[in-house]
């Protein structure tokens, strides 16, 4: 595994998800293209959340002690349970970056990490610290597409009655 490549990911994936989200108007930030369809804000609520409770907290004890429990999560609960549409998308961003930035100071920081260190999870079976660190990147990458798509299904919202098929098949 090239880890070097995969935090270097991390990073760059910070400044795509700034890009896709910095100066969305409010309207915008909290509109949802159906009901059970999360809004932009609520994305980047749920990737500040993941970033301080999930990724790094779970790697960490993957790395440290792979026997250790894991904090429990409910990234689907949390989205009403903490109430992420009253959030503020700049302020949200922002905190988000920073969490990055401690993320990235760490994974940099560590030295010869146990990437084979192993721990079950009940839904995902065996997961290593190695699984766990490219997941991190990749699931950036599906909320960074998700993210695309919002901007996509907003901006054909926009253009109604007109369409944006001249554009292509998304």
């Amino acid at each position: 595994m090239n880890s070097d490549a995969l935090i270097d990911q991390l990073e760059a994936q910070a400044g795509i998800i700034r890009e896709l989200v910095q100066g969305v108007a409010h309207e915008q930030a909290a509109w949802k293209p159906a009901p059970e369809r999360w809004s932009i804000l609520e994305v980047v609520v749920h990737l500040l959340d993941e970033e301080r409770e999930d990724f790094r907290v779970r790697l960490g004890l993957l790395l440290r002690d792979p026997k250790a429990d894991w904090p429990p999560i409910d990234p689907q609960g949390w989205v009403t349970q903490r109430e992420y549409a009253k959030r503020d998308l700049g302020e949200t961003l922002k905190a988000f970056l920073k969490e990055r930035e401690d993320s990235l100071a760490w994974l940099k920081g560590l030295e010869s990490p146990a990437w084979d260190n192993v721990k079950t999870h009940p839904a995902a079976g065996a997961l290593s610290a190695g699984d766990m660190l490219a997941s991190w990147v990749a699931h950036d990458l599906l909320h960074i597409r998700q993210l695309a798509k919002l901007h996509y299904d907003y901006v054909r919202r926009l253009a109604e009655p007109y369409s944006v098929a001249y554009a292509g098949d998304w």
